[in-house]
């Protein structure tokens, strides 16, 4: 792909506006320098709420039909770009475009559609008064600015899940994107703005977390936060953000669970989905695979073998590449970290464990498979966030509850079993927000409830579908008398 080198800029008050201090864009996939994007400030963001608070209250008197038909247009202009967002994400995140970036961007297209069809049938109830001269109207109203803190894994779609539906229901929105994509993130907001809703509802600022996702997250100006994004982080946004409504979405490690009677074959393949789309970098990625011991060595034998056969780390623009580079070298880092400790502490290499030398930067990751994962391990406790597959034995269903219950996380796990009542038996003890039977970690719908069980460290509220719009909206009630 020929580059285009740019020196973006971000959207305040209905202006794109450029700033002095820059921040380096340098693609993961190349090495190359794509361009710069605005170091954000404090008043930068201030700015963006004092507007997002003058516009936020004639967008919500509009009626929910003229905002569906707002979102319908970013949906087009987004259909009318996918060729060149798919390319921006692939060199600006790193993701494969064949594999996976046109699918992010046509999931980025539902998620707009989806919030304008979703707040046309938002509806509230007339529940019965005491008085029978008296009439009680319960309905939902904005809250008025969201304030959204997105990151760079999946830098279409998470933001998209929280801004189509926050504006869909009449708020405005004040959106820090992660650094490491912003250059993406000002494609996304391109499509939002040249949409034509009014000035000041919509603003992006790029810049460094600390300080415009801090004044996003403590500016009195918002009334929700959406946050996605790590654990630590996310736990700082909420101190900050204190008396605000939360939408908190703060990651996990997805376990995968294989039974003794589990479709083998299947599960293998749906495995390499598990482990390795988005090069790992996913809240759902699988990174516990707890295998029941009587098909232990079965199944290692077999997911190796898929390694080393289906997945094809290289260029992300070659067609045939299903696994392209991490994003960035922090988390790469940690990769190295975490596989190095789980080795050092007994657990054995079956494929990968290293980075590979021979591509333009030195993010590209071997797609690695451990056995003898044991709790103590680095790679079990948290969450690594890169192409690794970490098995580990167990010896019955309630060996791997007590194994999944005692994480810290409880955002999603899966499950392979050939008896539904045993699959369902287990969904419903084990403590996650999601859980899939006989299917990938990786497998969510767009419009489906997502989020950890209360009590884990995976965050709370739920993205998906209509349900991110209880938290942007509040219950109204007004008492009608008719006497």
């Amino acid at each position: 792909m020929q580059i285009q080198v740019r020196d973006y800029p971000m959207y305040v008050a209905g202006e794109w506006i450029a700033s002095e201090a820059r921040m380096e864009a340098t693609s993961p996939a190349t090495g190359e320098r794509i361009g710069t994007v605005p170091e954000g400030t404090r008043e930068d963001v201030r700015r963006a709420i004092a507007a997002a608070n003058r516009a936020w209250p004639a967008w919500a008197a509009r009626s929910a039909f003229e905002r569906a038909a707002a979102l319908e247009r970013v949906a087009e202009i987004i259909r009318e770009r996918r060729e060149e967002l798919a390319r921006t994400l692939t060199l600006d995140q790193g993701k494969p475009l064949a594999a996976e970036a046109y699918d992010e961007v046509d999931e980025l297209i539902v998620y707009f559609r989806q919030a304008a069809a979703d707040t046309t049938r938002f509806d509230g109830a007339l529940p019965p008064s005491v008085d029978a001269g008296k009439r009680v109207l319960l309905y939902r109203v904005p809250r008025g600015v969201v304030g959204v803190i997105s990151p760079w894994n999946w830098p279409y779609t998470m933001p998209a899940e929280v801004i189509a539906p926050a504006l869909a229901t009449g708020n405005a929105v004040v959106w820090t994107p992660a650094p490491s994509t912003s250059v993406c993130s000002v494609k996304l907001a391109e499509c939002i703005v040249d949409a034509g809703l009014p000035a000041g509802l919509f603003n992006m600022i790029t810049g460094q977390g600390p300080v415009v996702g801090d004044e996003v997250a403590s500016n009195p100006g918002t009334h929700a936060v959406a946050f996605i994004g790590s654990v630590e982080t996310g736990r700082q946004v909420a101190r900050r953000a204190a008396g605000k409504q939360l939408l908190l979405e703060m990651g996990g490690n997805g376990p995968v669970v294989i039974l003794d009677d589990a479709d083998l074959d299947a599960a293998v393949k749906a495995s390499l989905t598990s482990a390795f789309l988005c090069a790992g970098q996913s809240c759902t990625a699988g990174e516990r695979f707890l295998v029941h011991e009587r098909v232990h060595d079965a199944f290692l034998e077999k997911l190796a073998a898929a390694v080393e056969h289906e997945v094809r780390l290289g260029d992300p623009f070659a067609p045939e590449t299903t696994l392209g580079p991490m994003n960035n070298e922090p988390t790469a880092q940690k990769m190295d970290r975490h596989v190095t400790d789980a080795l050092q502490r007994g657990a054995e290499l079956v494929t990968g464990g290293a980075r590979a030398e021979e591509f333009p930067t030195r993010l590209y990751y071997r797609p690695t498979v451990l056995k003898g994962v044991t709790e103590e391990m680095q790679v079990a406790q948290e969450e690594t966030f890169g192409p690794v597959a970490p098995v580990t034995a167990i010896r019955s269903e309630e060996d791997a509850l007590r194994t999944v219950d005692g994480s810290p996380y409880g955002l999603l796990a899966a499950v392979w079993t050939r008896d539904l009542v045993r699959g369902l038996r287990f969904a419903e003890r084990v403590r996650t927000g999601w859980v899939n039977i006989n299917a990938s970690s990786n497998h969510w719908e767009s419009h489906l409830p997502f989020g950890g069980r209360s009590g884990s460290a995976s965050g709370i509220g739920r993205v998906g579908g209509r349900y991110p719009m209880e938290t942007f909206t509040e219950m109204k009630t007004v008492v009608v008398s008719l006497e």
